[in-house]
């Protein structure tokens, strides 16, 4: 080869190494890492490890709870990325949530844990629980700009309905209850997709509702509006009728609290029917008054023999109504033994279909309290402070919708502060949410008030 070939040569792969160079500082690393951790926070919470569980197979629950340590490190390695990805970009974010109620909480759950009836199953769940939700409260600073924001819910939404429909087609006996079910065969027919009960699936396809919504607000109107149709036909074949009912319902009464200027009206608006739906269900087997009114009512609020499980977890609140009978270990294992008169079978409940009433059997009064000012009172603060900078209204009405949804579905079913659940996952997203979108010009550039 001639020296004016080699000349050539060189210059050529200078002129590709300039050219490549150029290529990767366009492209954000770090960036990219950080929408990553997001999109796989979503899925792992969202399809999980271990979709499409048979639930015909009566080990079933000895099959899932043998794979806890692969969910275990999953969970806890995305968080410690997600921590380390944010805490020097993200430092002001970070610092607003440490904050006294904040750091009460995270006090008595120790507290909990300490006095818990099996500690070593409250410690397990309770860093499960932690894990998930550092990476609910971080996702809103994972994504370096709103778009990507939206790219990641929505493919994320999208990426759910495609597991859950295609389940539906080409493996049936996966995705949808059948009356060879080891429990519950009543269920026969309701599509569950993924999941491993239809009252999983229908809340959260009650959610991806709302991020349909959402995206179609901002300017998606192809990925939006299939993503809100697709997640309502399947919330509908769920037969999940108490999420069906608050889908509709919770987006009308957070477009109420979205015009309303006055928090005190708003505090209204939210909080008046919450509690009259909470007397109406837990409330009508301590009050006779109560009792008579709601089995006046044209529609059963207590869905048939869950007032039996209310009055047995009533009755063991009563017992240590202080320090609880320990995080995420009373419906596993500390409730054998315990039964009232008349409702024996109350004892083998998975949880007492109420989630107020839960925190307060296995975390006591004062956790349940603690819960109640942070992720009950303080949301709705914050959206107020939010509307008043007027910063990013289509996703703070997102996260509203959200919050509230969880409030309601509440009352008749346990999500809050259970470990990965999806819609504890999505509420505490949304709580979050809400604090940053408060205190900085924008969820996803967290830039201070000025």
């Amino acid at each position: 080869m001639d020296r004016s070939a080699t000349d050539m040569t060189d210059v050529e792969a200078r002129s590709l190494g300039h050219a490549l160079r150029g290529v990767l500082a366009r492209f954000d690393v770090v960036n990219a890492a950080r929408c990553l951790v997001a999109v796989a926070a979503l899925l792992l919470v969202l399809i999980t490890l271990d979709p499409f569980p048979d639930l015909r197979n009566p080990d079933v629950a000895t099959v899932v709870s043998g794979r806890l340590a692969t969910t275990y490190i999953s969970f806890g390695l995305l968080a410690a990325v997600a921590v380390l990805l944010t805490i020097t970009t993200d430092a002001s974010s970070l610092r607003s949530l440490v904050t006294p109620l904040h750091l009460c909480l995270i006090g008595w759950m120790l507290i909990n844990i300490a006095f818990s009836e099996s500690r070593e199953l409250s410690i397990q769940r309770f860093v499960l629980a932690a894990s998930a939700t550092t990476l609910a409260v971080l996702l809103p600073l994972l994504t370096p700009t709103p778009r990507s924001f939206n790219l990641c819910l929505g493919g994320a939404a999208l990426a759910l309905l495609a597991v859950c429909f295609l389940g539906v087609l080409f493996a049936p006996q996966y995705s949808i209850h059948t009356a060879l079910d080891v429990t519950e065969p009543q269920l026969a027919g309701d599509w569950r997709g993924s999941f491993g009960h239809k009252n999983i699936a229908s809340p959260v396809m009650s959610i991806l509702v709302y991020v349909g919504i959402y995206l179609s607000a901002v300017g998606s109107f192809v990925m939006g509006p299939a993503i809100a149709l697709l997640a309502g036909i399947f919330l509908i074949f769920t037969g999940g009728k108490t999420s069906s009912v608050l889908c509709l319902a919770i987006y009308a009464l957070a477009s109420l609290v979205y015009v309303v200027r006055s928090l005190w009206l708003k505090r209204m608006i939210c909080f008046v029917p919450l509690i009259v739906m909470n007397l109406l269900t837990v409330g009508s087997v301590m009050s006779p008054l109560l009792g008579s009114i709601t089995r006046a009512l044209p529609v059963d609020p207590t869905f048939t023999g869950r007032s039996e499980i209310w009055q047995f977890a009533l009755g063991v609140v009563a017992e240590k109504p202080i320090v609880g009978h320990g995080y995420a270990a009373f419906w596993d294992g500390a409730a054998d033994g315990k039964t009232i008169r008349g409702s024996e079978w109350a004892v083998t409940a998975a949880h007492s279909h109420n989630s107020y009433l839960d925190l307060a059997v296995t975390i006591g009064l004062p956790g349940l309290l603690l819960v109640i000012l942070i992720f009950v009172l303080a949301p709705l603060r914050n959206f107020q402070e939010t509307q008043a900078h007027n910063r990013s209204n289509a996703l703070g009405k997102l996260f509203l919708t959200i919050w509230l949804f969880g409030l309601y579905f509440g009352t008749t079913e346990t999500f809050l502060v259970e470990r990965q659940n999806p819609v504890w996952f999505m509420f505490a997203l949304a709580v979050a949410g809400l604090h940053f979108l408060a205190r900085f010009q924008c969820v996803t550039q967290m830039e201070p008030q000025r």
